[in-house]
């Protein structure tokens, strides 16, 4: 079995190459990475419904916008809170990931929480990919991998994440941030 060094807490962004109509133009923060497979959530898939009307006590914690994200294909019934909390130690209920980016318990009360919690995201569903799947489609060119940052996970303005991750890369990726949406038309 070979080592696989853990890209959690990176994000995946999709290369315009990247077929799968799950994933295009997708930016996925990696929250587990390691040689049991990984899993992740599309931060750049905004749905129409409202936090308020699936996890009523988390809404007033969401960030803007407050709707449910599609974090992936996998579980769309299943729910995860990501949230950012800067500092040290982070507070009962929330277990870091990266840097200020953990995990919040969606069961625990949101009191709990409150005082630290910065900004919140709710995601139906995930990204998974089974033992060295993710290095398959990382040695077909099907993503870049790029460091996140906390404000990735709170982006007020989702829709135009992929670009924005890109464009600030210091080598030639910023310049795919210009792709066209459909070269044929180019």
């Amino acid at each position: 079995m070979t080592q696989v060094t853990s890209l959690t807490g990176r994000l995946l962004v999709a290369t315009p190459a990247l077929s799968d109509p799950n994933f295009d133009r997708a930016v996925v923060l990696l929250l587990d990475h390691d040689e049991d497979g990984s899993l992740g959530v599309v931060l750049n898939r905004p749905t129409p419904v409202d936090v308020e009307d699936i996890l009523e006590p988390w809404a007033e914690f969401a960030g803007t916008p407050s709707v449910v994200f599609q974090g992936g294909p996998v579980s769309l019934d299943a729910a995860l809170g990501v949230a950012v909390i800067p500092g040290e130690h982070g507070p009962l209920g929330w277990r870091r990931v990266h840097g200020a980016i953990g995990l919040v318990d969606l069961e625990a009360p949101p009191e709990v929480l409150a005082a630290e919690l910065g900004s919140l995201r709710i995601f139906a569903g995930y990204a998974g990919w089974g033992p060295g799947q993710l290095e398959d489609e990382l040695s077909e060119g099907a993503w870049y991998v790029v460091e996140s940052e906390p404000g990735d996970v709170s982006s007020p303005d989702p829709e135009k994440l992929w670009r924005a991750v890109l464009r600030r890369q210091r080598n030639e990726l910023a310049m795919v941030a210009t792709y066209p949406d459909d070269p044929s038309l180019n």
